[in-house]
């Protein structure tokens, strides 16, 4: 395996694995405060489970990147060479997807149990806790 193919398959997995962190440590705490309104009132488990789903799109947008990273270098197809140059240009292409779904899947989680704290409180207002 030449360099650059390893510089892009290091850009695919930290896109999968950042973006992936993000996501989980955002549905984690959204599920943690969707679980104590569950607790006081039961009936709201569907406006709960939608809230607490919403930081998790930020793992999906890590894992396409990867995926098309790896098609396009050729693991998942026709293999290729890959210069040190195309390689590092995948890295760097890789890294705002890793970053940013790293941030914006803990601040989605943050915005997604505002979102549960106003439903808690007022049921009728679950569409703006969506926004």
């Amino acid at each position: 395996m030449n360099l650059g193919l390893s510089l892009a398959l290091l850009g695919a997995a930290l896109a999968t694995i950042f973006a992936g962190i993000g996501s989980a440590k955002g549905v984690g705490m959204a599920t943690e405060a969707g679980m104590g309104v569950l607790s006081e009132d039961p009936s709201k488990f569907g406006k709960m489970l939608v809230l607490e789903l919403l930081p998790g799109t930020q793992g999906l947008y890590g894992f396409i990147v990867s995926f098309m990273i790896l098609l396009n270098v050729g693991v998942l197809g026709t293999p290729q060479d890959i210069s040190l140059y195309t390689g590092a240009m995948y890295l760097a292409a890789s890294l705002p997807v890793a970053i940013g779904g790293l941030i914006s899947g803990i601040s989605q989680g943050r915005a997604a149990v505002a979102g549960i704290a106003l439903v808690a409180k007022r049921e009728q207002e679950f569409s703006k806790a969506m926004v």
